[in-house]
């Protein structure tokens, strides 16, 4: 088989080849780069179902990642997927008034997040041998409140790497902003912003983008990479979990051969819900791909109007790590639907970045038939916390409670009754106050970690070991700049 290539979606300059498309992050244009078409399956979902999770993960990865012989494969594989995941399964479903929760949260740092960043440093540092790459990898990143620390704990004292972290102070759970403060590693940094993450987020774009800054890093032998969802190595083990969950029903024959399922996935940079698409076109039979959305709506607003503005107030929510108003992955989408075409993609990007929003076309918008986008608004999100628990005993956490709210409003307003798979992307413990305040509003005088205690209790379920081990931490980062000092904090902490 020929070697898959990647191009950006904003030139048609150049391609590379997949372990150089993991060691860039972002295109030399700013553009993400994209396969230059999207394989198939090539194992059937029989044989599939006979599958470990790490065997799914090798059949789909493979098609992707090209240019990686068997034995580099499947050893970053293995020393991903292993017991840092509290569950053989590392994906299980688990069925709850009516619909399959794919729970995506049983690694180190309790979050869907772990899925992808357990196998980016073992992908990167394979890579960077591949390309004889020198350099030190100095992986920056943008986080809203997940990526970071599941960022950092993947890249803890990986020879040959830094990485940087920036984080809104005070736009994160108390529970994530701990986790990351007290993230332990020689190469681990963390700093936190007076902004909000789409600001942290652009600022990062910038830095990837600043030619002189780039010459500065080479001189003192370091380059940069991205652990974010724009990372191509990010969003192709994130097809895995779909086509895993889906060998899942078939295998317990809660579904026939070639039945469709729908997933619903609750979604804030589009990543997630991109490889649940990229999964469809590999041939596994999805039919509606829900785009759960909180009260930053902008993706629900697009679905809706074909028009993406992000010219409105940014909301602070319960689901933090969906506060966003800049999808970075719905390029990737976009760039799809305008028939792989750059100078439209390009365009587009360019009204998003001087005016802040654009409209795509007629042809676009009928392309977009596979998908379904609504909202749920605060007070929804935690009634629906409250009624799963009520009659099922199962807790979720407020960004899952998102999705299951839409799909609640998907189901009344097209009696449509797939069956559904709604990716649960945090552990309720992650976010223990919204979830516990919204169960019982009586809970107001116990501390986080009270809180903690009392969640395992009423969910019956054991206190993660994220959290056990953070509960006595030391504070070991407590960097704080404004958005324009980012670029500076960046060469003090490379000694530039």
């Amino acid at each position: 088989m020929d070697d898959l290539l990647y191009k950006s979606t904003r030139s048609d300059d150049y391609t590379v080849t997949a372990s150089q498309a993991i060691l860039k992050g972002l295109a030399d244009d700013g553009g993400l780069f994209v396969p230059v078409f999207l394989p198939k399956l090539d194992v059937s979902l029989e044989e599939l179902c006979k599958m470990s999770y790490k065997e799914v993960a090798y059949a789909v990865m493979k098609q992707f990642l090209t240019d990686f012989t068997k034995e580099e494969l499947t050893t970053c594989i293995d020393k991903a997927y292993d017991s840092k995941f509290d569950t053989p399964d590392i994906a299980p479903l688990v069925e709850a008034d009516g619909a399959y929760y794919l729970e995506l949260f049983h690694g180190k740092t309790i979050a869907f997040k772990d899925m992808a960043l357990s196998i980016l440093p073992h992908l990167m540092t394979t890579s960077a041998k591949k390309n004889q790459v020198t350099n030190d990898i100095v992986i920056l990143t943008a986080t809203s409140g997940d990526t970071g620390k599941a960022a950092m704990a993947g890249f803890a004292d990986v020879p040959n790497t830094k990485i940087i972290v920036f984080y809104p102070k005070g736009g994160v759970s108390p529970i994530q902003e701990k986790q990351m403060l007290t993230q332990k590693g020689n190469n681990t940094y963390v700093v936190g912003i007076k902004g909000n993450f789409d600001e942290a987020q652009t600022a990062v774009k910038q830095l990837f983008n600043d030619e002189a800054l780039e010459k500065e890093l080479d001189d003192a032998g370091f380059q940069f990479s991205s652990a974010n969802s724009i990372n191509i190595g990010r969003l192709v083990p994130q097809i895995v979990y779909y086509v895993y969950a889906y060998t899942r029903l078939l295998r317990d024959q809660k579904i026939a051969e070639d039945e469709k399922i729908n997933v619903v996935v609750p979604t804030g940079n589009f990543g997630n819900i991109l490889a649940a698409y990229y999964a469809k076109n590999m041939g596994l039979p999805i039919g509606k791909l829900i785009c759960a959305s909180n009260d930053n709506k902008v993706l629900y607003d697009f679905f809706s109007t074909g028009v993406y503005d992000k010219n409105r107030d940014f909301i602070l929510t319960t689901s933090p790590s969906m506060d966003i108003l800049v999808s970075s992955n719905l390029e990737r989408l976009l760039y799809k639907i305008s028939g792989a075409s750059s100078k439209v993609d390009k365009d587009l990007m360019g009204q998003l970045n001087t005016i802040g929003h654009y409209e795509i076309t007629d042809d676009m918008r009928k392309e977009l038939k596979d998908f379904y986008g609504n909202y749920a608004e605060e007070i929804e999100t935690a009634e629906t916390i409250k009624n799963l628990y009520e009659s099922t005993g199962y807790v979720i956490d407020t960004h899952t409670a998102v999705a299951a709210t839409v799909y609640n409003k998907y189901k009344q307003e097209t009696g449509d009754e797939t069956t559904t798979v709604i990716a649960s992307t945090a552990s309720p413990f992650k976010f223990t106050r919204s979830v516990m305040d919204a169960i019982d509003p009586n809970y107001d005088d116990l501390s986080d970690f009270q809180l903690v205690d009392e969640l395992s209790k009423i969910a019956n379920v054991k206190v993660p070991g994220a959290i056990e081990e953070i509960r006595t931490a030391p504070i070991l980062h407590d960097t704080v700049v404004e958005v324009a000092g980012m670029k500076d904090a960046v060469k003090k902490i490379l000694g530039l």
